[in-house]
C-alpha cells in the first residue's frame, strides 16, 4: 500500500509544498514547485534505502538551479534550433539559454508501488509546439556516488539522431548498427563513454519512426550490480534522449554538500525528438487548439538479489 502525505517546504510568491509517496520499497519526494521531483529512494539488495536522484537540500537551490535537476521541463523540451521557428506562416523567437539555441523551455519553462508513473496533459488556445519531459538526474548507486561508470544500461532503439556540435539535430536518422549508440544489448557505461564522439551521450534514441503511432512500451533499463538497483522506463512517447552529465563541472553543490561533476549520473528524457518544430521529417509536435497532448512515462524501480 502507497502512504501519501505533505508538508510545507518553503515559501515564494506562494506556498511550496512537499508531497511524499511512499511504498515498502520505494519513496519518491514531489514538490509543487512545477512537480519537480526532489528524491527518490530505492532498496538496494543490502535492504538499505538511498536516494538515487540528484538535487538540493533547500529551496533557493531549485529557484537558481541552470541544470533542471528533477525539472518538468517544457513548453519544448530539448533543442529547437537558433530559438527560431515558423508556425501558421508566423515566425517566433524564443529567449536563448544554450548557445545559440533555446534549451528546455527556455529561461522562463517549467520547472504507486515500485513504479512512478508522471501522466502529461497539455490544451491550447493557439497552435504551438509542445514536447514535455521530467529532467531527474539519478545515480542509482546513490546522489552522493562519484560517477556512473559501473551501471549498465539498454535502450531498445533501433536508430538515433546525430548532432552537430551545438547538440542540434542534423536531421539524419542513423542506424545504431555498429556503432557506441547500439544499446540495444546491455552494456557497461564507464567504457562505452569513451568511445562516444564529444564526451558523453547526449542524443535522441528514435523508440518509433515518423508516422508510426505512438504507444506505451518499455524504452529503457538501467542496472546497478553492486547495489542491485535497476530502473526501467517504459513510455508512449517517439523518444528518449539519453544524457550523462557532460556539462557538470564539480561547481554546483548539491544534496549533502556533494559536488556534482561531469558523468556523475544519468537522464533519460522521455519526449518527441528534438527540434521537430524546424524538422518537417521528424514526428509532429504541433498542438492545435481543440486538441488535447498526453503521454505517460512510468519509472520502475526495482532490486536484484
Amino acid at each position: 500500500m502507497t502512504q501519501v502525505r505533505s508538508q510545507p517546504w518553503g515559501q515564494l510568491s506562494s506556498k511550496v509544498d512537499l508531497w511524499t509517496l511512499q511504498s515498502s520499497q520505494v519513496k519518491v519526494e514531489v514538490l509543487t514547485l512545477g512537480a519537480i521531483i526532489r528524491s527518490v529512494c530505492s532498496k538496494g539488495k543490502d535492504g538499505q534505502m538511498e536516494d538515487v536522484v540528484l538535487g538540493y537540500d533547500d529551496l533557493e537551490g531549485y529557484v537558481s538551479d541552470k541544470r533542471f535537476f528533477g525539472a518538468v521541463v517544457g513548453r519544448v523540451a530539448n533543442r529547437i534550433a537558433q530559438g527560431r521557428f515558423v508556425v501558421e506562416g508566423k515566425t517566433y523567437q524564443l529567449e536563448i539559454n544554450n548557445g545559440p539555441h533555446a534549451l528546455h523551455g527556455g529561461l522562463r519553462g517549467f520547472n504507486k508501488g515500485e513504479t512512478l508513473t508522471t501522466e502529461y496533459q497539455a490544451q491550447s488556445s493557439k497552435t504551438t509546439p509542445i514536447n514535455l519531459t521530467n529532467h531527474s538526474y539519478f545515480n542509482l548507486a546513490g546522489k552522493a556516488a562519484d560517477n556512473i561508470y559501473d551501471h549498465e544500461v539498454s535502450i531498445i532503439a533501433h536508430s538515433y539522431l546525430p548532432v552537430d556540435d551545438t547538440s542540434i539535430p542534423t536531421g539524419e536518422i542513423k542506424v545504431v548498427d555498429g556503432s557506441p549508440f547500439d544499446l540495444r544489448q546491455a552494456v557497461l557505461i564507464g567504457p562505452r563513454l569513451k568511445k562516444v564522439p564529444g564526451g558523453g551521450f547526449d542524443h535522441n534514441f528514435c523508440l518509433s519512426s515518423p508516422g508510426e503511432p505512438w504507444t506505451e512500451r518499455v524504452a529503457a533499463r538501467v542496472s546497478h550490480s553492486a547495489s542491485g538497483r535497476i530502473l526501467e522506463v517504459s513510455t508512449s512517447q517517439p523518444g528518449i534522449q539519453f544524457y550523462t552529465a557532460n556539462v557538470l563541472d564539480g561547481s554546483i553543490i548539491g544534496k549533502g554538500g556533494v559536488q556534482y561533476g561531469k558523468h556523475c549520473s544519468f537522464c533519460l528524457e522521455t519526449q518527441n525528438w528534438p527540434n521537430a518544430v524546424n524538422q518537417a521529417s521528424f514526428p509532429g509536435c504541433l498542438l492545435h487548439p481543440g486538441e488535447e497532448y498526453r503521454h505517460v512515462t512510468r519509472y520502475t524501480f526495482t532490486c536484484a538479489d
